[in-house]
Parts: C-alpha cells; structure tokens; sequence
C-alpha cells in the first residue's frame, strides 16, 4: 500500500496495529483464501484512491479498520459483518459492483452493505435526527439488525478520532447526532459499555471543562477505580457465602456522564454525590417463593450495611411496594473504604429478568421513551447478545428488521419528517399538512421524480406537493387516501363544497322567482321536492347549484302545482267566515291551542318554516289546503303572508301545557376544537326533559358549523339550553332554526 499518501506516520502505525488485530480476530471465521481476497480488495481501492479523506479530513482507511476492530472486540467476530464494514465503501461508489460483491463474499455480506447504503442516505436529513421518527426510520434503512451494530461502532470510532478535531463545529455536530441516536440505540440494545463510553467522549466534547473536573474527581484512573470496588467486594462476598446464600456480585464505577447528569439534576458538586461507585447483588431466587427471595434480599441487606454504614435517607425499599411498572430491588447507599460512598442494589434473578428485559427494562426505568416495537426488537436483540451461547451472532444473521411492515417515514422538502400508515399516498401527506394542500394537490415530486396523488409512499421519499387553483376534491379520492385523517378531511371537503353548492342553488332560485315576482309557498315547493324525487331540500337545491336541475324547468313545474292547488279550491274563504267542522276535522289528544276566539280540539299543524314550540307568541294562517298551519309571530314568512293574504290569518294563542315534546333545530358555530361534540351532548344531557334526537358537525379551516335537533317543553327550557351552551369554550354562537 502506498501509506506515504494516504498516512501519516502515526496513523500508518494505528493502521498496521488495528489490521494485524482483525486479522487475528478473524483467523477463525474468515478463510484464508477470502483474508487474500480481502487484502487485494482493499489494495486496488487504495491505488485508485477510493479510500481518499473525507471532507473533514477523516482518514477513511483508518476510520473503516478502527471500526471493524471495534466490532470484533464489542460485538464479535462475524464474517459478514466484518467483510461489509471494510468494503462497503467501494461497491457504494461502483468500483466493486454488487454483482461481484456477490461473487466474492456472498450474498449475506451484500445484503449488510445495502443496509450500510440505505442508512447513508439519511446524511443529508442531518437536520431531522432528533425527530422522534428518525431512530425508526434509521432501524427500516437499516433492515438487518447487524447493519445498525456496524453504525453505531462507526460512531464511536469517529467520536475516539475526532478529539484533537480542529473544527469544533463539526465535532459538535457528531457529538450531537451521538447524544440524539446512536447512544440511545445502543442503551436499547444491552450494549452499556459502548454507551457509557458515546456519553462521556459526548460530555468531553461538549463540556470538556466539566468532564475533566469530574474525571479529577474520580482520580481519572479507571485501574484505581476497579481495584476500590474489588476491595469493595471482598469482604460483602465472604460474608455472604458465610450466611449461606447463592449469588453473584456484579460491581462498576459510575459513568463520567451519569454523575454529572446527577449534578446537573440535583445542582451539586461532585462532592455532593454519594454514589460514585455501584454494587449490584444477584441472588439465586430459582424454586424460592416471592416471600422466600424478599427474606434473603433481606438478609443480604442487612450484611451489607452491618459491614459498612449506610445513609438512611438514600435507602430505596422497592420489595415491600414494588414500583407501578414491576420494578423490585433493595437500593442502599453505604461508606465504604477511605469513606467513599457506593450504591448497592440487591435483588433476585427474577426481578433482575424483570427490570433488565421486562417491564421495568432498564432504558425505561431511566426514563427513556418506549417506542413499542423498537422495545420489542431490542429486547428480543440483547437476550441473544447476552446469552452464552457461542452461536449468538448466528442467530443475529437471521433476525430481520421487519417491524415496520405498517409504517412509513417520509421527509418533507425543508426535511422535517412524518410518520404515515403503511400504504398510505400522496394524496395523505398534502392533507396532513394543511387542508388546503390537499384539496388543491395534483401529484407530488417525489425524491424529485413526477408522480401521481396515487403514489405509494416508501420510507425515505422527499415529498413535494404540486398544486394547481382550480383543482377540487372528488369523491374517487375516498378510495385513494389510506389514512383516516386524509379521508375525513377529504369528506369536510367534499360537504363543504355541496353546501356551498346548495346555496348557490338556493340563491339562484331565490332571485329568479323574485325577478319573475313569484311568491314561494313552503307547502307547495316542498310537494314539488318530493314529486321531482329529491329526498332533501339540500339535494334540490344541490342540484339546481350543480346545474343538473334547470332552475326554469323547476320553476315551471312549481307553477303548474300552484294552478292546481287554486282550481282544487272551491272558494276563497276569509278567516271570518272560517267555519270549523269538528265532524271532519281529526281530533288533537290535546287542547294547547287556541283557535280563533275560544275554540279548541282544531286539526292544526305546526309550520315546519319557523318551527313553533309553546311559550311562542303565535298565529294561524289557513293553507290553499285548507289545513291551519301555526306560525311564530317571528316567521321569515310571517310579513309576506300578511301583506299578501290577509284574509287567511287567524288569531291563535297557547291554552295550556299538555306534556307535549317540540323538536327544535339549533344552528351552533365555533372553533373546532377537541372534544367540543362531548361538551355539547353533555350539556344537553343534563338538562331536565331534554332529550338531543340528532346533530352533525361540518368543519373548515378550524371552525364547525353544526345543527342539533332536540326534544323540549317550551320556550323557558330552550332559552336556557341556548344560554348554557354559549358557555361551552370555543362557542361563538348558538341560533334557533327551522328543522
């Protein structure tokens, strides 16, 4: 190799050491005639200078070797694990191409190394990493579980290289990503040395001031620090077995970075820390009732701080009241030799299972965020790096990253990211962003490429929403939005754009009747409603906005029905000659009105235009029909009824409550906010004969627009339900309407 050019003398001298270490390591797992394959490999890579300095000035041969060497060392030898991390740079720019990757290290090796490339391309979505998302969307590029060890040994290599860095804001930035991905990644995986270790070089580099404070503190000697807690053990040891207990001491100086966690938690010097040390005791609990383990947990403790004095106030008694998430132990803090304090932690086999893989799993009894089936993975990952079999990393070949079946993580153009549904289209992230994207999106660029609303989203994909001002939602977007967000905002959608619809019909029947001087019977359209086959007002109207109905067409027709009703009518009658046949009549069970003078038990019907409800003041008006109808003094109708037929009016007054239920309509407007639907249903529920028959919620751009239909005595009563209902927060309005 030609070391002159891509080495210093120091780093050629790093580079020999670190490869004559993997290859010694590999020795057992690599056949000699595949190490000479490897060498001529790396030999040609050089000599074409593809192992050249990074942009920072990493030396990229050594950093690749370092972190092979690391992995063997934390992790393990593995074949195609080791072969990836060395070569994985010259099949990513083409030089070796996948195909003769295949060839040579197999197909194993080449599926590791596609890991390595999908994860690198999230470099340039730096800006995303401390999204929630990304550690997920990191674990789908990822896909084998072998892919991510080699990334985070890649870091802690980097953080070992870059401590004499001469750009801080670099060393910065690496620093950062560390503390926001690869540390928590590796607490999750059991792999506790290498996250101490990603912590303190993250601590030195962030804080260098505080870290070698510390480190002065604790003698910055690691040596000095294992002998203390083996002088710690000895006597704790002896005297267990003494008492005839089985168990195993597990024993580890407190981090750099965890004590000055606690002194930033606490706002203490380092001489205000007890526990500097950490003593954990495991005792043998197999074929012990839970009683039996508490009994010896006991006793162990009661060894311990009879041997060495405890602080009362930092004992931690979880055994009696385990905490909520399962987690059992007896926590002590005692002084131990030259009056140094040490945390001891005494449990069984069982509840050490518990808090290391169960509930309690240690990454969640420090607080960090569980993340479903991260958890899951991981936890099912550290059993098999914990085992004693030697066939650990076999088993690691074939656990699949593949969780993530129902999920996707996309970016947006300025990079933020969002996590989707599996299956989930285009169409779905413009409405995720904003209503109005979505109902005016025609496709997306898509990692740059034209596509459809239709396009799947993959993890990883850049989305940038195309648009255009005269596009509109349709209803085959139902079958194209996969989340539920995108599909219910699609139906806001889609109402909204009918209700406006309706009201440009209503509008445009309004001034046409008016121009030709046409007077609307309520009655009579309602019958022409039903005669054209329309269901709803609001589909009439509908249709007359959409101009599937012609508004002349309508008009004619609605004429036709007046002329009818006028030759059907054998004489005009004035309310004064108005004589009441209660032979003929139908009979009301109830005598709440008056009619014309004194007279009750009179066929009447409630006008359905102003919907009157007793308290109302009120008067009758006789139809074409000949049918009575009560209207609200109030009526929108009611001045064009006098105006125009005066001789139809006829007093009507309430007489007395009969127990009878009106239905009334109110039209209620505010902001859309959570829960509002609640608040008004509990309302209503809590009033005294009243009951809500129906209601329907539109929403806009945050506001709602809604119509509630209930069932109440009088006008008393839904004066007071108005007046409670305008104290709901988010209410801006409640009016009476017709039904």
């Amino acid at each position: 190799m030609e070391e002159t050019r891509y080495f210093t003398p120091e780093e050629w001298s790093e580079f020999r050491n670190y490869y004559r270490k993997v290859m010694v390591a590999c020795s057992n797992i690599i056949p000699y005639k595949e190490i000479r394959q490897l060498q001529l490999t790396i030999r040609q890579a050089v000599n074409q200078g593809l192992y050249a300095r990074n942009t920072h000035g990493i030396n990229t041969l050594l950093h690749i070797m370092h972190t092979t060497l690391l992995l063997c060392e934390k992790i393990g030898a593995e074949r195609d694990m080791v072969i990836a991390s060395i070569i994985h740079p010259i099949v990513t720019c083409g030089h070796l191409s996948e195909a003769e990757a295949v060839k040579l290290y197999g197909d194993d090796t080449m599926k590791i190394i596609r890991g390595i490339g999908k994860s690198h391309e999230l470099d340039d979505k730096r800006g995303a990493i401390s999204n929630e998302y990304f550690k997920n969307l990191l674990l789908v590029f990822a896909d084998d579980i072998r892919v991510v060890f080699i990334i985070i040994i890649n870091n802690l290599s980097l953080m070992r290289m870059i401590n004499n860095h001469p750009d801080e804001h670099f060393r910065r930035q690496v620093t950062n990503e560390v503390m926001a991905l690869y540390a928590p990644l590796a607490h999750k995986l059991g792999l506790y040395k290498i996250k101490s270790e990603l912590e303190d070089l993250a601590l030195k580099y962030s804080d260098r001031e505080n870290y070698n404070l510390i480190a002065k503190g604790l003698n910055d000697k690691k040596e000095y620090r294992d002998q203390y807690i083996a002088a710690f053990i000895r006597p704790v040891k002896e005297a267990l077995e003494k008492a005839g207990l089985r168990f195993e001491i597990k024993g580890r100086p407190k981090s750099i970075y965890s004590i000055w966690n606690k002194m930033k938690k606490q706002q203490i010097d380092i001489s205000g820390i007890f526990d500097l040390f950490a003593i954990r005791i495991i005792l043998d609990s197999e074929g012990k009732s839970v009683k039996e383990e508490h009994n010896d947990c006991w006793k162990a403790f009661s060894i311990v701080t009879n041997m060495y004095p405890h602080e009362n106030k930092r004992m931690r008694d979880w055994l009696s009241a385990p905490k909520s998430n399962g987690y059992e132990s007896l926590h002590a803090t005692v002084k131990g030799p030259e009056d140094k304090w040490v945390e001891v932690q005494i449990r069984t086999h069982r509840m050490d299972e518990i808090a290391e893989r169960g509930l309690a799993a240690h990454w969640r009894y420090k607080g960090i965020k569980s993340e479903g089936n991260i958890d899951s993975l991981m936890n099912s990952v550290r059993s098999i790096l914990e085992s004693d079999n030697n066939d650990s990393l076999e088993k690691i070949k074939d656990f699949q990253m593949d969780i993530y079946d129902k999920e996707v993580f996309v970016f947006s153009p300025k990079g933020d990211l969002y996590k989707f549904p599996y299956g989930s289209t285009v169409l779905d992230f413009a409405f995720h962003i904003h209503t109005k994207l979505g109902c005016t999106c025609i496709g997306a660029k898509v990692n740059g490429s034209n596509r459809t609303i239709k396009y799947v989203l993959s993890s990883g994909d850049t989305i940038e929403i195309l648009t255009s001002s005269t596009q509109r939602p349709k209803k085959e977007w139902l079958n194209i939005a996969h989340s539920a967000k995108a599909r219910v905002k699609i139906k806001q959608a889609l109402n909204e754009i009918e209700y406006k619809s309706a009201e440009l019909g209503k509008e445009l029947l309004s001034r046409r009747v008016k121009n030709r001087k046409i007077e609307l019977d309520d009655a009579l359209l309602m019958q022409l409603i039903r005669k054209m086959g329309y269901k709803t007002v609001t589909a009439f109207y509908l249709a007359l906005g959409n101009e599937k109905l012609d508004v002349n067409d309508a008009i004619e027709q609605y004429l036709a029905l007046v002329e009818k009703a006028h030759q059907e009518e054998n004489e005009q009658r004035s309310a004064d000659e108005y004589k009441f046949d209660n032979t003929t009549q139908e009979l009301r069970n109830t005598d709440e009105l008056v009619i014309g003078g004194d007279i009750k038990g009179v066929d009447y019907r409630l006008a359905r235009c102003c919907n009157p409800i007793f308290g109302d003041n009120i008067f009758g008006f006789i139809s074409s029909e000949g049918t009575i109808r009560i209207h609200r003094t109030d009526c929108p109708n009611a001045a064009n009824m006098h105006e125009r037929y005066p001789y139809r009016i006829i007093n009507a007054r309430w007489a007395g409550k009969m127990g009878t239920k009106y239905v009334v309509t109110l039209r209620v407007v505010g902001h859309d906010d959570i829960g509002i639907v609640t608040n008004i249903s509990s309302i209503i529920g809590k009033e005294k004969n009243v009951f809500l028959r129906s209601i329907s919620i539109d929403s806009n751009d945050g506001l709602f627009q809604g119509h509630l239909s209930v069932a109440i005595d009088d006008i008393a009563a839904l004066n007071a339900l108005i007046k409670k209902l305008k104290t709901i927060k988010g209410i801006k309005d409640v009016q009476r309407g017709a039904i």
